[in-house]
C-alpha cells in the first residue's frame, strides 16, 4: 500500500501539543487527590462507566491490532480513534469524579493482588499517556516506520493499562459506599 506523504509540520505541532498535554493530565491528576470541589451533583455513579470506557478501549485496541496485521489501514485507524475516544472519555469521567469524591478505601481479601494491579495501573498509565499520543501523532501524520517502532511497545502497555482499570474496578466495588 502506498501512504500519502508525511506532514512533517503537523507532526511537530502534535507532538508539542502531546507533551503539553500530558503535562496538563499529570498536574490535574496530581491535584485531584488533594483538592476536592463540590459541584452541587454527586458523581460517585462514575465508577462503573470508567470500567466500561476501559473495557471499550481494550476492545477497541484489540480490532486494531487485528486489521493492522489483516493490512487493513483504514479499520485500524477508525479503531484507533475510537481507543482514544474512550480513552478521552475515560479520562474526563475519572478526572470529574475524583476532583469532586472522597477516595475509596479497599476493603477485599487480595490487598497485595490489587495494590499490584493498581501501582502499575497507574503508574503505566501516567507513563504511557504521551508515547501513546506520539505514537497516534506519527501514524496520523504517514511516519509509518516511526509509528511502527513505537507502536511495538506502546501497545501492549496501553492494552495493560486498559485491562488492569476495569479489574481493579471489580475489586473494589463491594468497597464503595
Amino acid at each position: 500500500m502506498t501512504y500519502p506523504s508525511q506532514n512533517n509540520g503537523l507532526y511537530k505541532k502534535l507532538i508539542i501539543i502531546s507533551y503539553v498535554f500530558s503535562v496538563a493530565v499529570f498536574i490535574l491528576v496530581g491535584l485531584m487527590r488533594q483538592v476536592k470541589i463540590n459541584l452541587g451533583f454527586d458523581f460517585s455513579f462514575l465508577p462503573p462507566y470508567h470500567a466500561v470506557f476501559n473495557t471499550l478501549v481494550s476492545v477497541f485496541l484489540i480490532l486494531a491490532f487485528i486489521y493492522i496485521k489483516k493490512g487493513d489501514y483504514i479499520m485500524h485507524k477508525r479503531m484507533i480513534f475510537g481507543a482514544l475516544v474512550f480513552s478521552a472519555l475515560f479520562l474526563l469521567c475519572y478526572v470529574l469524579y475524583h476532583f469532586t469524591t472522597q477516595e475509596t478505601t479497599y476493603c477485599g481479601e487480595y490487598t497485595t493482588l490489587y495494590f499490584f494491579l493498581l501501582i502499575s495501573h497507574i503508574i503505566l498509565a501516567g507513563l504511557s499517556l504521551p508515547f501513546i499520543l506520539i505514537t497516534f501523532s506519527r501514524g496520523i501524520t504517514y511516519h509509518i516506520a516511526l509509528h511502527k517502532k513505537m507502536a511495538r511497545w506502546v501497545f501492549p502497555i496501553w492494552l495493560y493499562v486498559a485491562v488492569t482499570g476495569p479489574l481493579c474496578y471489580l475489586m473494589l466495588k463491594p468497597c464503595y459506599g
